[in-house]
């Protein structure tokens, strides 16, 4: 199999932003790490100048009743820079709805300690990989 472009998946934060990317073929979500605002242009412009990236999936915030909260608008900001730094890039929103929650499950469930857990990005990075996870499992089933 020939591989593909990867997907990014960001879990967007006023102080850290948790980046995940796929594999070439699609199967997999690895965490990258968290960045600031200026880190993840960076990582992202390397990314674009390798050719390297099919698809961009930012974690859209709404409450349990999908209606706007306080990171909405935040995320709205940073999706309209993100595309006009990144023209060339698909940005597509993905509802977070939980992630966070699940990454903190899944962390507990890997056997990390509670002060590895607790580590700062560690959650945002494996929140990504749980927008991420999601993503590519709709992906395998409808394709």
């Amino acid at each position: 199999m020939t591989p593909q472009k990867r997907v990014l998946a960001i879990d967007y934060g006023t102080k850290r932003i948790g980046l995940a990317q796929s594999d070439p073929l699609w199967l997999f979500a690895q965490p990258v790490g968290t960045f600031d605002r200026a880190g993840l242009s960076e990582f992202l412009a390397t990314m674009v100048k390798q050719d390297d990236v099919a698809l961009v999936l930012v974690g859209y915030p709404l409450s349990d009743r999908d209606e706007s909260n306080a990171m909405t608008g935040v995320v709205d900001r940073f999706l309209e820079e993100l595309r006009a730094e990144f023209p060339q890039l698909s940005i597509k929103t993905v509802d977070e709805h939980h992630s966070s929650r699940s990454a903190h499950q899944i962390l507990v469930a890997s056997g990390k300690s509670r002060k590895e857990r607790q580590q700062k990005g560690r959650l945002d990075s494996a929140s990504a990989c749980v927008l991420l996870t999601e993503y590519l499992e709709r992906c395998d089933r409808n394709g």
